[in-house]
């Protein structure tokens, strides 16, 4: 059905439009933690402790323990301290030198990433959304292996969220992204794009300002 600017695919999935292959196919999870925090005031956002650990922690820890074969953690500013917040528990911790340009170079390092552990799709994640359930990544990636799309986004309640995933076919277009809603433009303009229910709210609560980490 649809409910709004995309389709939306409630779980379970048949499969039955599954294209050959798409089961056996390599998911790299990225989690964006680059940005300086704009938004929140003087502090690292990232760094802000919710539920006695960093709100990044939270994040990959997520993307970490969810059904993708490797977790990549992209870092900028105060590149130091994120990787400590999350170094042991993903894949790897790369470095995004261009960080200050916006949250495009992110994502393009992350495909990146993506493809040099020769990735058939690639799932973006948000450092500043700790309350994600593991379960929800878990549905955007068994929707993709699935065939349900290529280009996939969770949602609460037919409402847009994150994470997000995209296929390899996509990985020009997103190394080419321009400003922070880049990709989202690539997700509304695939022909073969949909949202996938999930029924977490966490989907959709980002941390922005030191209000919205009172919310959570």
């Amino acid at each position: 059905m649809t409910r709004g600017e995309l389709p939306v695919v409630d779980p379970p999935f048949d499969g039955s439009d599954q294209p050959a292959g798409r089961a056996e196919g390599t998911v790299v999870g990225v989690v964006l933690a680059a940005g300086t925090s704009t938004r929140y005031g003087a502090r690292n956002k990232l760094l802000t402790e919710w539920a006695s650990e960093p709100i990044v922690r939270h994040a990959a820890r997520t993307v970490e323990r969810s059904s993708l074969d490797a977790t990549v953690v992209v870092v900028g500013h105060d590149a130091a301290a994120v990787r400590g917040a999350v170094e042991g528990r993903v894949d790897a911790v790369v470095r995004n030198e261009r960080y200050a340009e916006g949250q495009d170079t992110s994502v393009e390092r992350g495909v990146e990433a993506a493809r040099d552990r020769d990735a058939d799709a690639v799932l973006f994640a948000l450092g500043d959304m700790p309350r994600v359930a593991v379960e929800s990544v878990n549905r955007l990636v068994a929707a993709y292996h699935h065939g349900v799309g290529d280009a996939l986004a969770v949602a609460h309640q037919g409402q847009r969220g994150n994470p997000v995933i995209f296929d390899s076919k996509y990985f020009p277009a997103l190394s080419n992204v321009s400003g922070d809603g880049g990709g989202r433009q690539i997700l509304l303009a695939a022909d073969e794009s949909a949202l996938v229910e999930t029924g977490d709210p966490g989907v959709l609560l980002d941390v922005d300002t030191p209000q919205h980490l009172e919310e959570l």
